[in-house]
Parts: C-alpha cells; sequence; structure tokens
C-alpha cells in the first residue's frame, strides 16, 4: 500500500508575517528579523515531517535557526539625481563594431518596408478570413454532410481570425516602435 507523499508545512506565528511584509514594503532599511516563538520539526509516526510553532506534540523537536536579515529598498533613487544618476551608463567594449549613421538608417528604412509588407499581407489574409467566415456562417462545403465537421471549421477559422488580429496588432506595435 502506497502512503500519498506529504510535502513539509511551516507555520509561522501572525506577528512574524506581519514583520516581515512590513519590512519588505516599508523603505530602505536593513533589519534582522526574529521569529515571536519557536519554531519545531515534527515527525509523525508515518515519517511525515511538518514544521510547527508549538511543540506540544510526540516527535516534535525545537529547531535552532539563525535570525532572517530582510533587506529592502524603496522604488525611489535616494538623492534627487534623476534617472540618469540612478542608473549607470552601459559601457559597449572598445572592439565592439560601429555602424554608421547612413547604414543604420537604410537597415531601419528596410525593416520598415518588410513590417508594412507583412502588416499589408496579414491585413488581406485577414480580410479573406473574415469573408470566408460570412459573420459565424460560412457557406458548407461537399465532405462537410457532418454537422461536427462542419462546426470544427468554423471554430478554427475564428481561431484563425483572432491570431491573425493579434499578428496585426504586434505589427502596429513594431511599426510605432521604430524611430
Amino acid at each position: 500500500m502506497m502512503r500519498p507523499m506529504l510535502r513539509p508545512t511551516l507555520r509561522f506565528p501572525r506577528g512574524f508575517l506581519l514583520l516581515a511584509a512590513v519590512s519588505m514594503f516599508g523603505g530602505t532599511f536593513s533589519a534582522t528579523v526574529h521569529a515571536q516563538s519557536e519554531v519545531f520539526l515534527c515527525v509523525d509516526q508515518n515519517g511525515v515531517k511538518e514544521y510547527k510553532n508549538t511543540g506540544d506534540t510526540k516527535g516534535c523537536k525545537r529547531v535552532s535557526l539563525p535570525p532572517l536579515t530582510v533587506t529592502t529598498s524603496s522604488s525611489k533613487p535616494s538623492g534627487g539625481g534623476g534617472a540618469a544618476s540612478s542608473k549607470p551608463a552601459a559601457s559597449t567594449p572598445s572592439d565592439f563594431p560601429k555602424v554608421d549613421n547612413g547604414t543604420q538608417k537604410a537597415r531601419d528604412n528596410d525593416r520598415r518596408q518588410i513590417l508594412q509588407d507583412e502588416m499589408r499581407n496579414e491585413q488581406e489574409r485577414l480580410a479573406n478570413l473574415k469573408k470566408e467566415y460570412n459573420d459565424g456562417t460560412p457557406d458548407r462545403q461537399g465532405n462537410e454532410r457532418n454537422y461536427a465537421k462542419y462546426q470544427e471549421r468554423v471554430a478554427s477559422m475564428k481561431e484563425d481570425i483572432a491570431r491573425s488580429e493579434k499578428n496585426i496588432d504586434a505589427l502596429n506595435r513594431e511599426l510605432s516602435n521604430l524611430k
């Protein structure tokens, strides 16, 4: 007979969790957090381990844990130096290949043209799919005497339309991100 495998659980007193939450969200500081009660490792008759904050059951032993140090920081940079001073400038290696402005502009124009072509093709595909979908009632094909096959094709067409619309949205985002 197999017994189900249980995971050990760790239970902390409410004050500990509140102190930890305040420490995480409360600004910039470093503190040592101590649990308000002791932690016990309890092993039952089946060998299942469970961590508890009380050791009043048989098979429990007090566990000595090191203090928990929590370091948090606020999202605002200190010193009011602005975004430029909060992030160090990214340095490029001296042997990193560089591209002149003309070449980069040509590449950007090529990319824009490719994206516009893809957009045009995707819009045409979407128009054809919507025309064939016919507002959810496409014409039946000869091999669709079974209504389930017809419904399958309609569902597939609906998915294709949704995918095409998502592709158009993604292409619009890409085009708007170009310089």
